[in-house]
């Protein structure tokens, strides 16, 4: 099973995503995270910082490491051919959403409002991977340190918090 890496860029809230070129070989014009394979020897948060340098021109002193996410396994049909994938996904902070610089995988990018991927057509579990990383909130301190939020449980007395 190829595995790959799928990373998703947070800025003030908003989820930086990419438009596949047709010159790649999958998804096509479908829109999507930064993500690639994770070659042999390489770990998948090594996969990270290549793949976000390599497609977008961030460095890895712009951004910084909010969560990775749980193993995703899923099989697709894509035009015709039947793909395993493991998804490795991982949600970043970064500093400077002004430097985005594409490569020649994607032919547009946008920072969108989470809720507003509804509107985009996506590669497959863009949407569920994105709901999953975003379980956890995360957001910049003012003293630039990363604060960990934790979502009140319904099933817990206030009490409990």
């Amino acid at each position: 099973m190829p595995k790959v890496v799928t990373c998703l860029l947070e800025h003030d809230g908003k989820i930086l995503i990419l438009k596949r070129s047709e010159k790649v070989g999958t998804y096509r014009g479908l829109w999507g995270g930064v993500a690639g394979f994770v070659e042999e020897g390489e770990e998948p948060q090594q996969t990270t910082v290549k793949e976000i340098r390599e497609e977008v021109s961030i460095g890895v002193e712009k951004i910084l490491l909010l969560h990775a996410g749980t193993v995703v396994e899923y099989t697709d049909i894509y035009e015709g051919k039947t793909y395993d994938w493991v998804i490795y996904p991982f949600l970043f902070h970064c500093d400077d959403p002004a430097a985005v610089r594409l490569d020649w995988e994607h032919t547009e990018y946008r920072w969108i409002e989470p809720d507003e991927i509804e509107h985009f057509q996506t590669v497959p579990h863009l949407k569920e991977v994105l709901s999953m990383l975003l379980e956890v909130k995360f957001w910049m301190g003012k003293r630039g340190g990363v604060v960990r939020r934790r979502e009140k449980n319904k099933d817990k007395s206030p009490s409990s918090d």
